[in-house]
């Protein structure tokens, strides 16, 4: 059987927010915020989704370069913690002019990490245990 593969969503997630970085853009996330792991704003959030400005001036501390995204930003005035697992986000692109990249459904697990389902065990047998000779 074929190792499963690491999913592409982080890596094409760096590319594009470096792609809209070098063309003077500025990289907004589409989260899925009712998704595990995702610590967002609440009052934020409309439909169970949040975008959020991944830009230089509006966050601290970035960091997209592993899984989960986190980072710091300020929503009405206040300090936020951000996490993001990669599989959360919708979408990344360029606010000025909404290029990038939408993945669509929220992905779950990671098929790298996530191990078959294994059948249950078999009962132990109890008591002492019984050996015999064959010939």
């Amino acid at each position: 059987m074929a190792n499963p593969s690491k999913s592409r969503r982080p890596y094409l997630i760096r590319a594009i927010y470096q792609w809209t970085l070098d063309n003077g853009f500025t990289p907004y996330l589409l989260v899925a915020a009712d998704q595990p792991g995702v610590t967002v704003p609440l009052p934020f959030v409309k439909d169970g989704r949040i975008a959020l400005d991944i830009g230089g001036m509006a966050v601290r501390e970035l960091n997209i370069e592993n899984d989960p995204i986190f980072f710091s930003a300020r929503f009405g005035g206040r300090p936020y913690e951000i996490v993001v697992p990669s599989g959360a986000v919708l979408a990344i692109y360029a606010r000025e002019n909404g290029e990038g990249i939408v993945f669509g459904e929220p992905e779950t697990g990671d098929p790298a990490t996530d191990a078959p389902e294994l059948p249950p065990e078999p009962p132990k047998p109890s008591g002492r245990p019984k050996l015999r000779v064959i010939k």
